[in-house]
């Protein structure tokens, strides 16, 4: 057929970003999927922001935030270890690996400090609108 070209840039035609990339959106797929099957109310807000898989495949550590924030995450962190054996067995069951990777649960730091960084903004904008005017004026806003 004219005019399809390759898709893939990878030199063997294969993905565009490593394996361990790829599992970790499939876990993180499966475990999100998993948290609401299971019946623990200290697991009812809590997302599953990313997961980092080592190029091994033997351990991957799961990151999560909630709206308990971080005086919850404690609680959290129990609850998904006690849930550790079912989550990793839905894991087993769902993909196709040799191995399953163990999983080590941790809060989402990235993203708490993202949020930190824009809620001081946005007070800081609130306190110096003059100084947001004039950044608009001047094209840097």
């Amino acid at each position: 057929m004219a005019g399809r070209g390759k898709r893939s840039s990878s030199p063997r035609g294969g993905h565009r970003y490593p394996r361990s990339a790829r599992v970790g959106e499939t876990l993180r797929e499966i475990i999100a999927e998993e948290l609401v099957r299971i019946d623990d109310d200290r697991l009812a807000l809590v997302t599953i922001t990313g997961i980092d898989v080592d190029d091994e495949l033997n351990r991957a550590h799961v990151y999560f935030d909630s709206l308990a924030g971080e005086d919850g995450d404690a609680e959290i962190v129990e609850a998904l270890n006690r849930h550790r054996v079912r989550l990793q067995g839905a894991i087993a069951d769902q993909i196709r690996a040799k191995k399953t990777p163990i999983l080590d649960f941790r809060p989402d730091i990235a993203l708490r400090s993202a949020e930190r960084i824009d809620n001081i903004l946005r007070e800081d904008r609130k306190r110096h609108p003059d100084r947001v005017a004039e950044m608009e004026m001047d094209g840097e806003a």
